[in-house]
């Protein structure tokens, strides 16, 4: 498995170690992508108890790691989707979504990026999966179909139809 500068990645292929230190080698390699990953899915939570969530997570059912299903990093960061997807659930308020929610102090000034990250929470949550995935965790279109639990083709017709609706949402009118 190569790492992002195309170096291989020693002793971290096949499934995850019983011991302690084997396994923080074998998920080393993807923690930039689990937070990254967990930054994107779990606004407004903190990341790094999303990641500590993750691997906890990731320890306790490391026996059920199958290679034949996945990388070891599809595997991580399908773990991390889920636990990101619970801490949103976690910081919900009772009977109404967080965007009914008053943020006191100045609001920032809109700007391309928040005209973009706006775009991208009005896709639909398995639109938002792919394109986080994707585009912000770096992963293939094999991995985000491992994160996802579906097919390459159901991935890239996902990417698709999200590029549509963004490019919809971005469009520029004078």
């Amino acid at each position: 498995m190569p790492t992002m500068t195309g170096e291989p990645v020693v002793g971290v292929q096949g499934p995850p170690p019983g011991d302690g230190p084997g396994f923080v080698a074998w998920v080393r390699p993807h923690l930039v992508a689990m937070s990254r990953l967990a930054g994107r899915l779990a606004v407004g939570a903190d990341r790094d108890d999303v990641v500590q969530e993750a691997l906890a997570r990731a320890w306790t059912k490391r026996s059920q790691y199958d290679a034949t299903r996945g990388t070891p990093s599809a595997w991580l960061l399908a773990i991390t989707a889920d636990q990101a997807r619970k801490a949103v659930r976690r910081m919900r308020p009772a009977g109404g979504s967080l965007f009914d929610v008053d943020v006191p102090g100045p609001r920032p000034d809109l700007d391309a990026r928040m005209d973009v990250d706006q775009a991208i929470m009005s896709l639909s949550s398995r639109q938002r999966l792919a394109v986080d995935c994707y585009y912000f965790a770096d992963l293939s279109v094999a991995e985000t179909a491992a994160v996802m639990g579906c097919s390459e083709g159901t991935v890239k017709s996902t990417l698709s139809d999200a590029r549509a609706r963004l490019r919809t949402l971005l469009e520029v009118t004078e």
